[in-house]
């Protein structure tokens, strides 16, 4: 399990995108946005290296991630 800082992120479909991004590195993934902390969980198989690079590539700057 991850946990990453997420900016950019403002709305529902914001949140849908970021998700999305997961899901084409891990179909499995399972995914938990909260928009007010700008904080997204993740339980995946991938690496964090993976994860961060693929969200912050569909345009939400990931500013600190931890694995939990």
């Amino acid at each position: 399990m991850y946990e990453l800082k997420v900016n950019g992120m403002s709305c529902g479909g914001c949140a849908n995108s970021v998700r999305r991004t997961v899901q084409a590195i891990d179909a499995s993934a399972k995914v938990d946005v909260d928009l007010p902390t700008k904080t997204v969980r993740v339980a995946t198989t991938a690496s964090l290296e993976a994860i961060s690079a693929a969200i912050t590539e569909a345009g939400y700057p990931v500013t600190a991630s931890t694995a939990l």
